[in-house]
């Protein structure tokens, strides 16, 4: 149990270092940026006076390694900052949008996870045969498509041939639960289909690495049948490398939105960055970039922890 413990503690520590590590990126990269960002905010008719005292008021003659500092330490007192553009307070700006962003991945997730490993336990349990084909072929045309395209075929098909959802992903806080619902299934139909193949694949390619092993070979000698040999030996064994496969995807769903959040105009995180990219608001891009790197780095830590914790040699050393 200590190496264990000792493990998991190892896997944090990395992900709080990973993060630190991380930021700096965000933080050299939005400052090599080219351009003015005081230029950009009072327009090219602004005055070398006033170019001047805005980049005072905000620090830009300060060294990198000061702005950093206060930048992070600013993070960690709960304080994102403001935006350049409006002025606005962008923790709060932000809440309302991660919440939607959150909102949509999670209906993403609900569905695609619990289809994804059942498509891929039908590839296994008829592996070679026509269910298994028309799976994997079904997958791997889904995985060549990019999902701006897959968002588009459903707005032209869905929303504008049948007319069944809205094509503008239009939400507000007064909506209610299924009105919320109704407005995003086609951006997260669109996210479904991303990540759907993919686990399924990976699923399917985890499941039958394990039905190769020799305790597999004594449970068919004993006489289970295939479904019960997948689910009472296989798919038990083939938990971790299936759980790092969701927790990537996961993480796709809420990093990933961002081209699915422009296309159908919905109103979370990967659209606000747009929005203040093409403003040239740094702010806004270094915490929302930051925000996206801290839910892919803890996803992928829960996956490793998971891992971790579901090896029965590192549960019961010997």
């Amino acid at each position: 149990m200590s190496s264990l413990l000792t493990l998991v503690a190892q896997r944090l520590a990395l992900g709080i270092l990973l993060l630190f590590a991380v930021s700096i990126v965000i933080f050299a990269g939005t400052q090599i940026l080219p351009g003015d960002v005081a230029q950009s905010i009072l327009g090219q008719s602004a005055t070398p006076e006033a170019l001047a005292n805005l980049r005072r008021d905000l620090g830009l003659n300060d060294p990198a390694h000061i702005r950093y500092l206060n930048w992070l330490g600013g993070l960690l007192t709960g304080d994102l900052g403001t935006a350049l553009s409006n002025g606005a307070d962008i923790g709060k700006s932000i809440g309302r949008r991660l919440y939607n962003t959150l909102f949509l991945a999670s209906v993403a997730a609900v569905v695609s996870v619990p289809l994804a490993i059942l498509l891929g336990l039908l590839a296994v349990r008829y592996r070679n045969r026509w269910p298994d084909k028309l799976i994997s072929a079904a997958t791997l045309a889904s995985i060549s498509l990019p999902e701006f395209f897959i968002g588009y075929v459903l707005i032209y098909f869905v929303a504008v041939q049948l007319g069944w959802f809205p094509s503008v992903a239009t939400v507000y806080d007064s909506m209610s639960f299924w009105q919320r619902l109704s407005a995003v299934a086609l951006p997260a139909a669109t996210l479904t289909l991303v990540v759907l193949a993919h686990m399924m694949r990976m699923t399917r390619a985890a499941i039958l690495n394990v039905m190769q092993s020799a305790y597999i070979e004594t449970a068919e000698l004993k006489g289970l049948s295939g479904f019960d040999i997948i689910r009472k030996h296989a798919f038990p064994n083939a938990v971790a490398p299936i759980v790092n496969v969701v927790m990537l995807n996961l993480a796709y769903l809420v990093v990933g939105v961002v081209v699915v959040e422009v296309i159908f105009v919905y109103p979370g995180m990967g659209q606000y960055l747009v929005d203040h990219v093409a403003k040239r608001d740094v702010p806004v891009v270094q915490a929302c970039g930051l925000i996206f790197a801290a839910f892919y780095i803890g996803l992928n830590l829960v996956a490793d922890i998971v891992a971790i914790v579901s090896n029965p040699r590192l549960r019961h050393p010997k």
